[in-house]
Parts: structure tokens; C-alpha cells; sequence
């Protein structure tokens, strides 16, 4: 379409190398690792380190993908502009408006989350007063500056890292000195000799991989930190090429020694494996450790999604597929109306889950959850089309092009599959293409503006 493209301000590039190493390794490391992973080790017992390994490497041909393009043109917009520029102009409006709605709607859950994780040394205090603190700290920190964000983002991933190698580190003393185990038989033997490697068979792992990968959303975050990252072409590729030893240490790495540490079939699919293992050592205040770093994984997702969501708007704005008053930066060069709409639709979320019913906030979730799919589905698209059209502009390159990115596509299709086999996912294949059908229908109202020449929010 005719669309007109808004004059682009320059945002401040306040991100070094130490924030955007450590944003990606927080994009890595999720509450659904430190609370997540048991139901998931309950699905495909010790062979959950199997399907790890194999999300990671699908997520290793995503980032590289993504870093190729990121290296071509590093904005702020990042897919959103990639699928405008290299599938359709109605695909970047899409995927731009879909990957807000799936932050701001992981931003609804993680606030709520933060309350609850209060509530747990002051159960007193109503929930609503430490998530409407959460966003409004999270909000500030986003509107001051850039760098700001990543310095916050910087030592709330330092914490979950130190916490990951702590328990490593714990969990190795005990399997070669016997410190803390309580007679118990541990070592590396309770992989393989509880109903063997892969108890449930690949039926088990398939149905793990949806836990798998939604445990990976936030590592595309990079991407859109690449038009304020401080040399891009040095930084980015340093941090996406650590993405396998990071998931091989934090995930594969972490919950190796777990399952060394208990036989699979005892763990508690409703209890932290990091709680068990802190605990066996008689380390009393375990629980409140782990609660303290969910509570951290959660204020970093709430900060990192606010950040998102306000760039993602700015470059809607400025490519004219969202109302021009969003295009305008602060005097620190920092998106402040984007931010804003952002925070207050968050704001709303926090009011929704006290007043309308649980299942119905499923619903909304589930938006999130088949947004990350196209998400990711795009990139992967983005880049085979860039590769045809303009060949290779950069020296970092997407490792078996084309080869790794139909299998990456076919990858993600699957996992979409596999959310019908849940009955608390399968509402996503319902919610998720009626969403993506708004949005195919507002970009046909967003057309319509420019061809009559006027302009959304002019």
C-alpha cells in the first residue's frame, strides 16, 4: 500500500556489550525453568534433557537468523520491519501489533505473579499493592534511559545465573562426597535406571516440547534491542553465538544434575526441583530463596516487556501502521508515549484478573502463547526471503541456509500441532487465528486511511 513512512528520530544506542550479553542470557533463563521444569521432567522424564537439546538447537538457527538480519538493518522495529521489507507490508503490521499484544499480555501475568510472590513473606498485604508497584517501578526505569533498562535487566539475569550455578555446583558436592543426601543413592546411574532414558517413549518428549519451548520466549528480545545496542555488528553476534553453551549450562546442565540427584519419577510435578535440591543441603530458607528469584525472573520479564512493546509501537508509528503521536521520542531519545499506552494496558490487565473469571484470563494467555509461534514462524520466513532477494550483505551468516530454516519452519508448525494434545493449550489454536484474523482485517481499515490520505492519530 501506499503507506507513508513518518521522518524516523534516532534512538540513543545506550546498550554495551555487558547489557546485551546479559539480556540475552536473561531472555534464556525463565520462571518456567526454576518452576516449570517439573512438570515437564513428569512428561518425558530424563529424556527432558534430550527434548532441551533439541529446542535449543531450533532456537540457535532462530537467533541466527534473526542476528543476520538484525546485522542488515539494526532497528528497534526488528521483525516487524523485516516482514514488511521482505514478506508483505500487511505481515509487518501483523507481526509488530501481535508481538505487543503477546508482551503485554505476559506483562498482565508476570505483574500478577510478582503480587503473589510477595504474598509469600507478607501475606498481609493485598496483592494489587506490589504489582501495581512492580509496573509502575518498571515503567519509570523504561522512561528514564536506555541504558537504565539494560543496567536493571543486567543484574536481574546476573542473579538467576549465580542461583543456576549454584546449584550445580551443589549438586555435584553431594553426588562425589555423599554431603546432604541422606543415604539416598545419587548420581549420574538415576538417569537411566528408573524405567530407562525415555519412560514415556518420543510420545513423552513430543509432548514436553510445547513446555520446552515456551520456556525460550524472550530470546528474541535481542533483536529489538539492536537499534540501541553500541556496535551491533560486534555485540550481537557475540551474544547470539553463546546461545547453545547458554542453554547447554542453564538448562541441560542444571537439570542433568537434578535428575542425578532424584530419581525422575519422585519429583513433585508441583514443587521446584531447585527448592528440593537448596533444601537437601539444610539450607533452611530454600523456599524463599527460589521465591526470590521468580520474583526477579519476574520483574525482568515485566521490565523487558514494557521495553519491547514501547519500541514496537515507535516503529508502527513511524511506518504509519499505528497513530502518529507514537513516533515522537523523549529529549533522552526513549519512546515515552509507546511506553505509556504500554504500561496502562498492563495497568488494565492487573484490574481484569481480579474481576473476570480464571478461565477467561486463559483466553487471553493463550493469545500470547500462539503469538510467539508466528512470532518466531516469521523471522525464520523474514530471513529465507532476504537471502533470495539480496543474497548475503553480511559476513554472519544463518549456518545450512535454507535447509535449517524449513526445518526450523516445519519445527514450529509441529509444536503448534502439539498444543492441541493439551487440554489447557488447545484453546490456542481457537484464540490465536481469530487474533491474527483482527489484525489481517484492522490492516485493511489502516489502508483504507492512507489511501484516502489521511493518516492513523494525525
Amino acid at each position: 500500500m501506499g503507506r507513508r513512512k513518518i521522518r524516523e528520530e534516532e534512538l540513543a544506542r545506550g546498550l554495551n556489550d555487558r547489557h546485551i550479553q546479559l539480556i540475552a542470557i536473561g531472555g534464556a533463563i525463565g520462571v518456567g525453568l526454576f518452576l516449570g521444569s517439573a512438570q515437564a521432567i513428569q512428561l518425558a522424564g530424563p529424556a527432558i534433557l534430550l527434548a532441551y537439546a533439541i529446542g535449543g538447537m531450533i532456537m540457535f538457527f532462530l537467533m541466527r537468523a534473526l542476528g543476520e538480519l538484525a546485522l542488515y538493518k539494526p532497528v528497534a522495529g526488528s521483525f516487524s520491519t523485516y516482514a514488511s521489507e521482505f514478506i508483505a507490508p500487511w505481515v509487518g503490521f501483523v507481526t509488530g501489533w501481535n508481538y505487543w499484544i503477546v508482551w503485554v499480555v505476559t506483562g498482565m501475568a508476570e505483574i500478577t505473579a510478582v503480587g503473589v510472590y510477595v504474598r509469600y513473606w507478607f501475606p498481609e498485604i493485598p496483592q494489587w499493592i506490589p504489582a501495581l508497584g512492580a509496573l509502575l517501578g518498571v515503567y519509570i526505569i523504561n522512561i528514564i534511559a536506555v541504558k537504565l533498562f539494560g543496567e536493571f535487566e543486567f543484574w536481574f539475569a546476573m542473579i538467576k545465573v549465580v542461583t543456576i550455578i549454584a546449584l550445580i555446583v551443589i549438586g555435584l558436592v553431594i553426588m562425589f562426597t555423599g554431603w546432604g543426601n541422606g543415604g539416598q543413592i545419587v548420581g549420574f546411574s538415576n538417569l537411566w535406571t528408573h524405567g530407562g532414558f525415555v519412560p514415556h517413549g518420543v510420545t513423552g518428549i513430543l509432548l514436553s516440547l510445547q513446555m520446552v519451548m515456551f520456556s525460550f520466549l524472550g530470546m528474541e528480545l535481542i533483536g529489538v534491542t539492536a537499534g540501541e545496542a553500541k556496535d551491533p555488528e560486534i555485540t550481537l553476534p557475540r551474544a547470539i553465538n553463546a546461545t547453545i553453551w547458554r542453554i547447554l549450562l542453564f538448562y541441560i546442565g542444571a537439570l542433568a544434575v537434578i535428575l542425578s540427584l532424584y530419581p525422575w519419577n519422585i519429583i513433585d510435578g508441583n514443587t521446584s526441583p531447585f527448592v528440593l535440591t537448596f533444601a537437601k543441603v539444610g539450607i533452611p530458607a530454600a523456599a524463599g530463596i527460589i521465591n526470590f528469584v521468580v520474583l526477579t525472573a519476574a520483574l525482568s520479564s515485566c521490565n523487558s516487556g514494557v521495553f519491547s512493546t514501547g519500541r514496537m509501537i515507535y516503529t508502527l508509528a513511524v511506518h504509519g501502521q499505528a497513530p502518529q503521536m507514537f513516533s515522537r521520542l523523549s529529549s533522552r531519545k526513549v519512546p515515552v508515549r509507546g511506553l505509556t499506552l504500554s504500561a496502562v494496558v498492563m495497568l488494565i490487565g492487573v484490574l481484569l484478573n481480579y474481576v473476570i473469571p480464571e478461565k477467561a484470563f486463559i483466553y487471553i494467555t493463550s493469545v500470547a502463547t500462539f503469538g510467539a509461534l508466528w512470532t518466531w514462524g516469521i523471522i525464520v520466513y523474514a530471513h529465507l526471503n532476504y537471502r533470495r532477494k539480496r543474497g548475503v550483505q553480511v559476513e554472519f551468516k544463518m549456518p545450512g541456509y535454507p535447509y535449517t530454516n524449513w526445518i526450523t519452519l516445519l519445527f514450529m508448525v509441529m509444536v503448534a500441532v502439539l498444543l492441541g494434545f493439551n487440554s489447557e493449550t488447545r484453546i490456542a489454536l481457537i484464540v490465536g487465528p481469530i487474533w491474527i484474523l483482527i489484525l489481517i482485517v484492522s490492516y485493511q481499515f489502516v489502508k483504507k486511511y492512507h489511501r484516502d490520505g489521511s493518516r492513523p492519530g494525525s
